[in-house]
């Protein structure tokens, strides 16, 4: 037995924030270049360490978002995805970054601040295949940001979002595509669609579609969560459900 006195270890806490959003139909997360070391030139997530001992952690992550990539915090809806303390993600020192996801609709282009040399959006498939370089863990806290955001459009009107106010199911089946990464047979969406009741209402028709007839419109309804769910197909990354 050791009368040596516990000494806690040092530890550094810091939040990274997964951004998505979709642009030309396709799902793509806020990335910044580093502009310092470790890391120096290499795309990252945004984030950073909390400026003192009183910040609060969700003000820490507000904060760092708008210093890092100018947007306005205010328009978007942070919630906690995870936290990542593995010993030697970051060479710095034992760190802990609790992340944060937010995904929004017609989000701007980005302005880099602070230490950040650049930022901008880039797709998400490209991160998730490993094909851009990324710093610390962060191709791993991305992954799990995108689940995140796959799911929430199983149980969630979120997609209904990304469309414009009326809208046609073949609009909406494209936002599940592409944050889903996935192709979808669309009998079967718009048969899945049609069985969630409250997820979308009729708004009328539209110029005529490409068979020639006028096309359905429809508006997001009243239902915020769905059920049945929007199940995701299980087969590969072309499914027919």
């Amino acid at each position: 037995m050791t009368d040596d006195p516990w000494v806690p270890p040092v530890v550094l806490l810091a939040v990274d924030l997964v951004i998505l959003t979709l642009r030309e139909s396709r799902l793509h997360v806020l990335l910044i270049e580093r502009g310092i070391d470790p890391y120096k030139g290499t795309l990252a997530l945004p984030g950073g360490f909390l400026r003192h001992a009183e910040e609060d952690i969700t003000a820490a992550a507000h904060r760092e978002l708008s210093e890092e990539a100018d947007l306005d915090v205010e328009t978007l809806r942070l919630e906690q995805l995870g936290v990542y303390g593995d010993p030697g993600r970051d060479p710095r020192g034992r760190v802990v970054s609790v992340a944060y996801l937010a995904i929004a609709p017609r989000l701007p282009e980005p302005t880099a601040g602070t230490d950040a040399a650049d930022a901008g959006w880039q797709p998400t498939d490209r991160v998730l295949s490993g094909d851009l370089e990324l710093a610390f863990d962060h191709q791993r806290i991305i992954a799990d940001g995108v689940e995140r955001a796959r799911t929430k459009l199983e149980h969630s009107a979120l997609g209904t979002a990304f469309c414009r106010p009326t809208f046609t199911i073949t609009d909406l089946q494209g936002v599940y595509e592409a944050v889903w990464g996935i192709t979808l047979d669309p009998r079967n969406f718009y048969r899945k669609v049609q069985k969630t009741e409250g997820f979308i209402v009729p708004a009328g028709t539209s110029r005529k579609a490409a068979t020639g007839r006028p096309a359905r419109l429809f508006r997001a309804g009243p239902c915020t969560a769905l059920y049945p769910p929007m199940a995701r197909p299980a087969e590969g990354p072309s499914a027919k459900e």
